[in-house]
């Protein structure tokens, strides 16, 4: 398995103080398998998806990515794995404004040190086909065109793991087949392993497997 979770417990501090909000959760995520997580608003899935991208600490559980224990990983250490091993596709794209498309992908490959980050970067567009928008900036793109910058920016350094929460939630039905056909062919492409959240039931299908989540709970997989 590219990624395990044992019993994941996550607390989050509330204005009544601490809320449950996962109920040790196990998940196991294959070697480049596409796994679709699943459940109704409020019911955790952006919670377990941001524990596996390191973004938030379980309150207790083991996480294994490649066999290794990196459950008591500081965010240093979270940080190195996820610039080099695990890509994030946010459903609101989470580009910097004040950069242009191709900077926008360069920029993971720059600070790890990538000697031909411009070059990759402007490959990685021509991938999702934006070679005619390298010098734009996201204010100038259509929604369509951000989510396809995000998804060359999350692929940049050919990570293992792909993370998408919603990644067409903010386009419109059309945009957004659209969007998960490159991006399904983009990974499979990469050998990587892909674990989205959808609210969409035909979308859940295409994956390879799906992850049942309510009330904080794995109730099917």
């Amino acid at each position: 398995m590219l990624l395990t979770l044992s019993d994941i417990h996550l607390g989050l501090p509330g204005s009544a103080g601490i809320v449950s909000i996962l109920h040790g959760v196990s998940m196991a995520l294959p070697e480049g398998k596409s796994v679709a997580i699943v459940g109704p608003s409020g019911s955790g899935k952006t919670s377990l998806l941001m524990i596996c991208a390191g973004l938030l600490k379980p309150t207790s559980g083991q996480i294994l990515f490649e066999g290794q224990d990196v459950t008591q990983y500081d965010e240093d250490a979270y940080s190195v794995l996820r610039r080099d091993r695990i890509g994030v596709v946010f459903q609101n794209f989470h580009l910097i404004p004040t950069m242009t498309a191709l900077e926008n992908v360069a920029i993971p490959m720059e600070l790890a040190g990538v000697e031909d980050a411009q070059d990759r970067a402007t490959q990685g567009l021509a991938d999702v086909g934006l070679s005619h928008r390298l010098t734009h900036y996201p204010s100038q793109l259509s929604g369509g065109e951000q989510q396809r910058v995000a998804i060359a920016r999350a692929l940049a350094m050919k990570p293992k793991l792909i993370l998408a929460d919603e990644p067409t939630g903010n386009l419109d039905q059309e945009t957004g087949q659209s969007i998960m056909a490159l991006l399904f062919e983009r990974v499979r492409a990469q050998g990587a392993t892909l674990a989205l959240i959808t609210h969409d039931p035909a979308l859940a299908a295409a994956c390879d497997e799906q992850v049942h989540i309510r009330d904080g709970r794995v109730v099917a997989s």
